[in-house]
């Protein structure tokens, strides 16, 4: 191992912004919007604005953390700095890996049912080739992923600006409108619009990508931080403006009968068929697929250098200074998952991951700060910034524990 080669940092400012906001991005803004909407009303727009105040508190605690330990591993190494339990960390960087796995055999799935709609492929047929170009992609380095990742979510960008263009008129009506756009004080139009917040909160999902890749940022102590919150807040104004777009220009209900809401946006505002989005849906969702393999090799990688896990797996490409081996093992993970689990399950099980793995990112961070607060040369944040993030993630397992029981039966007497 001592003559491997290592990781390069290849990721400036601008690349490591655009690599985080293509994850963050993916393809669940096309339809979060409609089911926001469907709680939320007029209101959505405040409901993404709560949400990403709520992912903000967990966005900044990685954004310390990055920068305090900017390595490959993230959380993993994050929970063993707080805690010492080398049992503890390995475990959350195996569910770390786990989940970019199942989240990306859950992008695969939704991938070629996209596809489909253009090329007649056969569906497994579909399934190993987007796999096996997206761990190409991955093997052939970090700048050049990067590269590709920056192109497509500048793609699903303008998606998104496309989308804003074609409700202009509505969105040019927010001045006469805004006393609806502004909820009053009644705790049943606040429970809608917290409900909807619980739901766009998984459209931020994805910052916490950004934090695997620490090895290959430039200035990691000053890039980390910053291309985190840059990422959140582009995210977020996105978001903001395209759910005012949509509830100015549909009414909720509309928004919230379909699974496309976009698209059916598109359609209604220009009278054409929404081919166009859904072909740039496609590049939002094979991003947010490569971003994905990415991020899980360099968490295999990161707890092979911890010696947690065999060596092996630490094997960095003389060329491409890429995790090649774990990247080969991820891609193989991915394709079984995608060609064995239906994507409904695939999806419920990232988010119970990705929002336990947040509560204990949160818990780490409290008790690095609070035994060594001001580390010289880090960007550091207020305590109250973790201890609400834990509190918030707490929350919403304990929301989606009720919603379980509730849908599930489970309640005595059914």
């Amino acid at each position: 191992m001592a003559h491997t080669p290592a990781l390069q940092r290849h990721l400036s400012l601008p690349l490591f912004t655009f690599y985080g906001l293509g994850s963050i991005l993916g393809a669940g803004i096309y339809a979060l919007v409609g089911k926001v909407a469907g709680d939320a009303g007029m209101f959505t727009p405040v409901a993404f604005v709560i949400s990403a105040v709520l992912a903000a508190f967990t966005g900044l605690s990685y954004a310390e953390l990055a920068s305090r330990f900017p390595r490959s591993g993230g959380e993993a190494i994050y929970v063993f700095k707080a805690f010492r339990l080398p049992q503890l960390s390995l475990v959350v960087g195996i569910s770390v890996a786990l989940a970019a796995t199942v989240s990306a055999a859950a992008l695969s799935t939704a991938f070629v049912g996209y596809l489909r709609v253009f090329v007649p492929l056969q569906y497994q047929l579909a399934i190993v080739l987007v796999i096996f170009i997206s761990a190409l992609v991955a093997a052939w380095g970090i700048r050049q992923s990067a590269l590709v990742t920056a192109t497509m979510t500048i793609i699903e960008i303008c998606g998104l600006l496309l989308i804003i263009w074609v409700g202009r008129h509505g969105l040019a009506s927010v001045g006469e409108r805004l006393p609806e756009l502004i909820p009053p004080l009644e705790f049943g139009v606040w429970q809608g619009i917290l409900v909807g917040a619980f739901i766009a909160f998984y459209a931020f999902i994805g910052f916490e990508d950004m934090a695997n890749v620490a090895e290959e940022v430039r200035d990691p102590h000053r890039t980390l931080p910053w291309g985190i919150i840059l990422a959140i807040a582009a995210s977020t104004s996105l978001y903001c403006i395209v759910a005012l777009t949509a509830v100015l220009s549909l009414s909720g209900t509309e928004l919230a009968s379909t699974e496309a809401p976009l698209a059916l946006l598109y359609e209604r505002g220009t009278g054409n068929t929404p081919v166009l989005i859904t072909f740039i849906s496609l590049f939002a969702i094979v991003n947010g697929l490569l971003v994905q393999i990415i991020m899980a090799s360099r968490v295999v990688y990161g707890l092979s250098m911890q010696r947690w896990i065999p060596s092996v797996l630490g094997y960095v490409h003389p060329r491409t200074h890429t995790p090649l081996v774990a990247t080969v093992l991820i891609a193989a993970i991915v394709l079984t998952l995608a060609l064995w689990l239906p994507l409904a399950t695939l999806a419920q099980t990232t988010s119970l991951i990705v929002l336990l793995i947040f509560a204990l990112v949160n818990a780490a961070c409290i008790r690095i700060k609070l035994r060594d607060p001001h580390p010289a040369g880090v960007r550091t944040f207020p305590l109250i910034v973790p201890v609400l993030g834990f509190v918030v993630i707490i929350s919403f397992l304990a929301i989606r524990l009720v919603l379980f029981v509730l849908e599930n039966g489970l309640v005595a007497g059914h």
